[in-house]
C-alpha cells in the first residue's frame, strides 16, 4: 500500500475544516478521497472554472508534488469530482429504498410505484440541501463537452464518463425495483433509465433555476408514474398468490 508523509488538512465538501496532526501518514485511497473533497469545497464556491492543482493543494494543507502524484492532470481529478458527486446521490436513493419494508405489501405494479416513489424522492433532500453541488455536475459535464469542442478528447471523455456511472446506477435501482415488486420491464431497462435521468436532470436544472421544491417533487411523481407504465405484472406461478390482491390492476386484467 502507498503511502504519502504530508500533515493534512482536511476539507470536507461542506466547507469544515479540521486539522489532525497526528495524520502522519495516509495510505494512497485515503489521500484521494481528501483531495477530491478539498476540490469540490473549491469549486462549489468559484465553479470548475477556478479549479487548479495549487489551490486544491492550498485547500487541502499539501503540496503541490502530492496533488501531482494522486491525479496527473485536472481532467482525471475532475472526473473523479463527478463520480463522487452522483455516487453521493445514487446512496441517498439507496438508504431510502432500503428503509421500505414489508415484501408482501410491495408486489405488483402499485409496489412498483412505492419502491420507485421511495428511492427517487429519496434524493430530493440531499438535492435540495447541496444545491452547489448540484450546479457543479452540470458544470463539470458543460466544462467537458467545451473541451471536447476544443479538441480536447480525454477533457471531453469525463461528461461519458460521468453518464455511464449514473446509467450504471439507474439500471440497477431499477432491476432491484422490478425484482423486488415481482414486476417485468416491458421496455429495455437501459432505456428506460436514459429516460429517467434525463427527466431528471431536468427536474433538478430547473429547481436550481426557481427552488420550487413543490413543483419538482410533484414532477418527480409524475416521472414514477411514467416509469411505471413501462412495466408489466409478473404472472409467473411464484407470483401469483401475492400480486392477485395488487389494487392497482382491474380484476380482468389479473
Amino acid at each position: 500500500m502507498t503511502w504519502d508523509t504530508v500533515a493534512v488538512r482536511f476539507v470536507s465538501s461542506r466547507g469544515s475544516n479540521a486539522y489532525d496532526p497526528g495524520m502522519q501518514r495516509l495510505p494512497a485511497d485515503v489521500r484521494r478521497g481528501q483531495l477530491i473533497e478539498a476540490a469540490l469545497a473549491v469549486t462549489a464556491q468559484q465553479g470548475v472554472a477556478a479549479l487548479t492543482i495549487r489551490n486544491v493543494a492550498e485547500a487541502a494543507g499539501v503540496s503541490l508534488g502530492v496533488v501531482h502524484y494522486h491525479f496527473e492532470h485536472k481532467e482525471e481529478l475532475l472526473t473523479e469530482m463527478g463520480q463522487c458527486l452522483i455516487l453521493e446521490i445514487s446512496e441517498a436513493m439507496r438508504l431510502a429504498f432500503s428503509q421500505l419494508v414489508g415484501p408482501l405489501e410491495l408486489r405488483g405494479i402499485a409496489g412498483l410505484r412505492e419502491l420507485l416513489g421511495a428511492g427517487i424522492r429519496g434524493l430530493w433532500p440531499i438535492i435540495e440541501a447541496s444545491p452547489d453541488h448540484q450546479l457543479l455536475t452540470y458544470e463539470i459535464t458543460a466544462q467537458a463537452l467545451r473541451q471536447r469542442g476544443a479538441g480536447n478528447d480525454s477533457a471531453g471523455a469525463i461528461a461519458t464518463h460521468q453518464y455511464r456511472t449514473m446509467d450504471t446506477e439507474a439500471v440497477a435501482f431499477l432491476d432491484l425495483c422490478a425484482h423486488r415488486a415481482g414486476v417485468t420491464w416491458s421496455t429495455p431497462v437501459d432505456q428506460i433509465a436514459r429516460f429517467a435521468l434525463a427527466a431528471l436532470d431536468g427536474v433538478v436544472l430547473r429547481w436550481l433555476v426557481d427552488r420550487d421544491s413543490g413543483a419538482a417533487l410533484t414532477a418527480l411523481d409524475d416521472l414514477v408514474q411514467i416509469i411505471a407504465r413501462k412495466a408489466r405484472q409478473d404472472c409467473s406461478p411464484d407470483h401469483h398468490l401475492e400480486t392477485a390482491g395488487d389494487p392497482s390492476e382491474p380484476d380482468g386484467n389479473r
